[in-house]
């Protein structure tokens, strides 16, 4: 007789692929049975003639605690006396070829430190929330119209301890929050916390899909920091990798002596740019491992969001390949089907469940819908990276500005399909590594000239339609690459330009944040004109931003992409009256040439770019302006 431990109830939900709470009952979990304390261990291996749990708790036997088929599910299930909070475990899997396999559990929700592999039992208690008054905000969430900021954050090489030692979750909670909330970010996204072998993978290569990794604490140790940011105004975007994953002998890789979790040929089941594995979206199982993963993340900590890694290479069968070497799917097309069906119902089943959350993808390609709903053929993403106004926007930039005027298509271009997806404009870890640099040094020029187009570049993301993502050390022109190995180079802040950069950040936060402008019609064409995009010989775009119909509820932007102070320029206004500047880049306060218009400007009647009113003002440098109605 099969043990009674898992019910038909549960085992049909997960056979299915369906089972959205399979993280309360797949892997380790404490409890009573017929009067004794014990663990009840749960795992799938369809494919296995035997499967046995050995941990501390059994001497590391292979031998002693053999786990029982549950039916015709797959699942081997088994109440282990003696087992508690705390053990440590791994799974002993004989293969149907007599092999023998030593795994960590899949749904392991703890783990050991790296190098070391084996799960952690974790004790079920509640942790003690204090952020009801967030969640319940956030599920009447109305981000369309919202400012979303988001600060990208490595937690190892953000800051360190004077030895080198990573903060932990609480000391992050402790200096992280602070410096987000006095910056003006809405959010904090961080890059992979799913458990992890490789330091240098930075999360990407996952090992554990339920486990926050253990480097910088325990379970309730990130339930902590999470708590402390929603009780301080600031959500948390979790980094989520569900496009790959490492072969790695102890983790997912051929589980039970076959091709579990991924494909068996490898012109479906491996990545070439990463060497890793890719999932087997088409099996019901796979799909809820998954979709629990996500799931769990939003429930068992509260995070309030996720960014869905490398979906581009998720949603093409030949992504990154040669002719040979991909297989089309059975109407003989490229588009991975089984994946695209996946995408749709993680998206449908996370924003079901727990309404308010963003579901965000990294998807570089043109492919349609990615932020519309399925119901109407969409992907049914809130928010899609924006990695085409990056490339432009950086290319432009990194020309000498002489010859800027004859790449004036890069500024303007993105505008045209601006409004077909809900964009988020990144400016990432993904452009400050691998030989890449830092944002400043990227820039032409000298040093002033470098931090001027820096501030230019941050003013100008503010300005345009979209979500905004800036990673760590950005907002103060880290002028070093980026390494995980090393925290932010914070001594740059005793230098007043770099503080100055980072002022210039905190109050294009507060003024996006509190201008609707800016931000009240992020993803409408409806919140967008352009005054004028032509003048490219001196490479001058202006741009009015609209919350609403009304002059009061605009600004007009006006961006010099030349280190020559244009004076006596004049601009078409939709309206008459007195205009101020309310920010300019080049303010001395951020580290510029104080260039601009400190008096209230007055329009004139003179008509200019096609509008009744118009006014001459002083552009300065590599800098760009914003114009309110004066009160």
């Amino acid at each position: 007789m099969p043990s009674p431990l898992l019910n038909a109830f549960d085992l049909d939900l997960f056979s299915e692929g369906r089972h959205w709470h399979i993280y309360n009952v797949m892997g380790a979990h404490p409890m009573r049975c017929d009067g004794s304390e014990g663990v009840r261990f749960a795992v799938w291996a369809p494919n296995a003639r035997a499967v046995n749990v050995m941990g501390d708790f059994n001497g590391w036997d292979a031998d002693s605690h053999a786990l029982e088929r549950q039916g015709h599910s797959g699942v081997w299930a088994l109440f282990a006396q003696g087992a508690q909070p705390g053990s440590l475990y791994k799974f002993a899997i004989t293969t149907a070829a007599g092999e023998y396999l030593i795994k960590t559990d899949p749904y392991g929700q703890a783990f050991e430190q790296r190098p070391a592999t084996a799960a952690r039992v974790i004790e079920r208690k509640a942790y003690a929330w204090g952020d009801g008054r967030w969640l319940s905000r956030r599920h009447q969430f109305d981000w369309l119209h919202s400012p979303i900021a988001i600060y990208e954050v490595h937690p190892g090489s953000w800051r360190h301890h004077g030895s080198g030692r990573w903060l932990t979750y609480r000391e992050l909670a402790e200096q992280l929050i602070p410096y987000v909330q006095d910056a003006g970010f809405t959010h904090i996204e961080l890059m992979p916390l799913t458990e992890h072998p490789l330091d240098e993978s930075w999360g990407y290569q996952t090992t554990g899909y339920y486990a926050p990794t253990s480097r910088y604490g325990g379970p309730d140790d990130l339930r902590y920091l999470v708590d402390q940011c929603h009780q301080n105004g600031i959500g948390v975007i979790l980094d989520w990798v569900p496009a790959h994953f490492p072969d790695d002998e102890h983790a997912l890789a051929r589980f039970d002596g076959t091709a579990l979790y991924e494909h068996e040929d490898p012109r479906r089941g491996r990545h070439k740019d990463w060497d890793t594995l890719i999932y087997n979206y088409g099996r019901h199982e796979v799909r809820n491992f998954l979709i629990g993963s996500a799931l769990f993340w939003l429930d068992a900590y509260h995070i309030d969001g996720l960014r869905v890694d490398a979906v581009a290479s998720m949603l093409y069968l030949d992504y990154s390949r040669n002719e040979e070497e991909w297989l089309p799917n059975e109407y003989g097309g490229n588009e991975n089907l089984e994946a695209i069906d996946f995408l749709k119902e993680l998206n449908r089943v996370c924003q079901s469940r727990f309404p308010g959350v963003l579901m965000m993808a990294e998807e570089s390609t043109s492919w349609p819908q990615v932020t519309r709903p399925p119901e109407i053929g969409g992907l049914g993403f809130n928010l899609k990276w924006n990695m085409g106004w990056m490339h432009d926007t950086l290319d432009y930039l990194q020309q000498n500005p002489v010859y800027r005027q004859y790449h004036h298509d890069k500024l303007t271009f993105g505008l045209m399909y601006a409004f077909s997806e809900n964009f988020l404009l990144p400016l990432s870890h993904d452009e400050v590594v691998h030989g890449k640099s830092s944002l400043i040094q990227k820039m032409p020029g000298d040093e002033w000239q470098q931090r001027a187009s820096l501030r230019l570049l941050l003013s100008y993301m503010y300005t345009y339609p979209g979500a905004k993502l800036l990673f760590m050390g950005g907002e103060f022109g880290q002028r070093r690459e980026w390494s995980e190995k090393r925290e932010l180079d914070w001594s740059l802040l005793q230098y007043p330009e770099h503080e100055g950069i980072r002022k210039l950040v905190r109050d294009l936060n507060h003024l996006y944040r509190n201008k609707a402008a800016l931000h009240g019609q992020n993803f409408s064409r409806a919140g967008f004109e352009w005054i004028d995009c032509h003048d490219s010989t001196q490479s001058v775009v202006s741009y009015l931003r609209k919350g609403g119909p009304e002059a009061d509820q605009q600004c007009v932007i006006i961006a010099n992409f030349t280190p020559v102070p244009r004076r006596q320029y004049r601009i078409g206004l939709p309206a008459g009256g007195r205009w101020r500047e309310w920010f300019n880049s080049d303010s001395t306060y951020y580290g510029g040439s104080d260039v601009g218009n400190p008096l209230e400007l007055q329009a004139s009647d003179q008509p200019w770019m096609g509008r009744q009113h118009s006014v001459e003002l002083t552009l300065p440098p590599l800098g760009l302006v914003i114009l309110g109605v004066a009160s």
